[in-house]
């Protein structure tokens, strides 16, 4: 029996992916795409040799440039597109696409905003750029294609049902030596998530906690987050507890990735706080998909839960996906000068319980 034609491929993501960090164009449902932030000047010319290919950008960034004034850009959830005018070269389409030198180096303009020919492959566009760990930017309907896609391709790249078990072992940890970690891994995606399980089953809902991936503070002990000291206390509370799950999930930075993450430091250091600098880096505030900590709990029997956590976004996104939390236990942890306004932003702008 032959393949589905229509049926989403799961290596297409992964080939795009690499095309995109390699400087290449790739194209999603036919239409032509160059990610500015790894292009250059001879890239470009050869996917737009007349110059005129616009420019896409995400709504966030598209606010921080000042464009929702304008009809086109009025949607304050669409991507937007910029017209090419003829000052915009090369380093202006980087400018344009970069917040990093916006205070330094004042923005050419006026932007003129054109009307989306596909907004669903425009809003996949930037979804795939931060999954690929990109600044969300491309310009668009150029030649010299090296990997297609669709978009479905990439609703099935993140598609947390896809996850399943890999494999698990025992491991004693610092603070919990009753462990075993799991691993688990999906066709479509190439980061691996894992659970550590603590103790053992009671027949009680086991005390849970969402913990997304954060090497500077996990693993370099970062004084900017609460991220390390977090995760330590979670081993420890579970443990006390008697049982529960630590889910250590592979969405750095929010679900921005590592490098976006340093950007957003990058913007904090100029006086942005946390949220204002992923808009401003046209990301949203949380990309996270907590419907992959529901997979990863399904998957190891639990369907209730004690969830440790501040965040309420959480809560939610575990309720949605079919896991019940049946009770919401704080994780709060004294701050240190610098991630006071950091935790201060949590409490204030996404609604943290601190």
């Amino acid at each position: 029996m032959s393949a589905d034609p229509k049926a989403p491929d799961a290596r297409a993501a992964a080939r795009a992916i690499d095309a995109l960090r390699r400087g290449w164009p790739i194209a999603i449902n036919g239409v032509a795409l160059l990610a500015v932030e790894t292009a250059d000047p001879m890239r470009l010319a050869g996917f737009d040799p007349e110059g005129q290919a616009p420019v896409l950008i995400s709504a966030g960034r598209a606010a921080t440039l000042k464009l929702t004034n304008q009809m086109e850009a009025a949607d304050p959830d669409a991507a937007v597109l910029v017209e090419r005018a003829p000052w915009i070269d090369f380093p202006a389409a980087t400018a344009l696409a970069d917040p990093q030198f916006d205070l330094a180096t004042p923005l050419k303009g006026p932007y003129r905003a054109l009307p989306l020919p596909d907004p669903a492959v425009a809003a996949a566009a930037i979804r795939f750029a931060r999954i690929a760990g990109l600044l969300p930017a491309f310009f668009v309907g150029g030649t010299g294609v090296e990997a297609s896609l669709t978009v479905a391709d990439i609703v099935a790249h993140e598609n947390a049902e896809a996850l399943a078990i890999a494999t698990r072992a025992r491991l004693p940890v610092a603070g919990a030596e009753d462990a075993e970690i799991v691993a688990f891994r999906s066709p479509h995606a190439a980061g691996e998530h894992v659970a550590l399980l603590i103790g053992q089953p009671n027949g009680q809902p086991p005390l849970v906690r969402l913990h997304s991936e954060c090497l500077t503070g996990d693993v370099l002990g970062s004084l900017k987050c609460d991220c390390g000291p977090q995760l330590h206390a979670a081993i420890h509370a579970i443990a006390d507890s008697g049982w529960g799950i630590l889910l250590y999930l592979r969405q750095e930075g929010r679900g921005i990735g590592l490098v976006n993450k340093l950007r957003a430091y990058q913007l904090q250091d100029q006086g942005f706080d946390t949220v204002d600098a992923n808009t401003r880096l046209g990301f949203a505030i949380d990309a996270r998909d907590f419907g992959v900590a529901a997979r990863m709990l399904t998957l190891l029997g639990q369907d209730k839960v004690r969830l440790l956590t501040n965040n309420p976004a959480k809560v939610a996104g575990l309720d949605a996906a079919g896991v019940r939390v049946v009770e919401r236990v704080a994780h709060s942890l004294p701050p240190n000068p610098h991630n006071e306004r950091y935790l201060a932003t949590k409490r204030d702008r996404t609604g943290h319980q601190l």
